[in-house]
């Protein structure tokens, strides 16, 4: 199942299968996937955050780290896409657009299963920051 939402950052597709995204949007199945979660005891389930690191994830807005076990896990705190995640452990997250293309907006409402449309229509902001985090250093791989 392939929900079409506006998430914290952007348009997006959101999914408990990674094979299904990768369908819908034509890319590479192995490509990891952004991982959203509703809150930290769903995060604490899924890897472990560095000691040294705890206070800036638990701080941040709208940014995903990748974890030393290559996961890339955001936690959506508040707002709509906050209380629709609350209703699953994870779900894979990706932009809905077909890989490496502009947002379209028919593309994106044939591709999903689901359309879940916000009050104000769905807006094309700008995607999460990305941090890697190892047990010592973090390294900004996207900047918002």
């Amino acid at each position: 199942m392939i929900y079409l939402a506006q998430t914290d950052t952007t348009v997006g597709f959101l999914s408990d299968s990674k094979e299904e995204l990768a369908k819908a949007k034509r890319r590479d199945p192995t490509q990891p996937f952004i991982i959203c979660v509703s809150d930290f005891r769903k995060l604490k389930k899924l890897t472990r955050i560095p000691q040294k690191h705890k206070k800036l994830v638990r701080r941040s807005k709208k940014t995903t780290f990748v974890y030393p076990d290559n996961l890339a896990i955001r936690v959506v705190k508040t707002g709509e896409h906050h209380n629709f995640l609350k209703k699953f452990e994870y779900l894979f997250s990706t932009s809905a657009n077909r890989h490496k293309e502009e947002f379209s907006l028919p593309f994106a409402l044939k591709s999903a299963d689901v359309i879940i449309s916000p009050i104000g229509g769905f807006r094309v902001d700008s995607a999460s920051t990305i941090v890697k985090l190892s047990k010592n250093r973090k390294k900004v791989l996207r900047k918002l």
